[in-house]
């Protein structure tokens, strides 16, 4: 499965950008904005190619997607809220988005981690990111 991650909507604290699988538009994102140099907790991941596998996480407590190799950083995520206050360097998923925000969240993750599950079950999963 391929993942697509375009970042296309710059805010002051955040970038919403939008997320596609095999070419097909499936949520926004947002994320801490792009730094030259990495600020713990406020910087967004560096614009590349990257596997995700689904593994426990201790701090939400269940499954969750998890992208491996992200230099200088650990823990990457995809997960649910609604501001740059809850992304901490991860990923966050919304049906629908505002200038500096994303919406129904859990509704946007409902639909996609089951899609993620399936797909990490039978091939790898790759998500590229990068800008407009």
């Amino acid at each position: 499965m391929n993942l697509t991650l375009i970042r296309k909507y710059p805010a002051p604290d955040c970038v919403i950008g939008e997320l596609y699988i095999d070419g097909k538009f499936e949520c926004f994102t947002l994320e801490d904005i792009e730094r030259p140099l990495k600020i713990a907790g406020v910087t967004a991941i560096p614009r590349g190619h990257y596997e995700i596998v689904i593994t426990f996480s201790a701090r939400f407590g269940k499954p969750l997607p998890l992208l491996l190799n992200v230099p200088g950083f650990d823990g990457v995520r995809i997960h649910t809220g609604n501001t740059s206050s809850n992304t901490e360097g991860c990923l966050l998923v919304g049906k629908s988005r505002t200038n500096n925000s994303i919406t129904q969240s859990r509704d946007a993750f409902n639909i996609l981690f089951p899609k993620l599950q399936a797909a990490a079950a039978r091939e790898k999963i790759i998500i590229e990111i990068k800008g407009e």
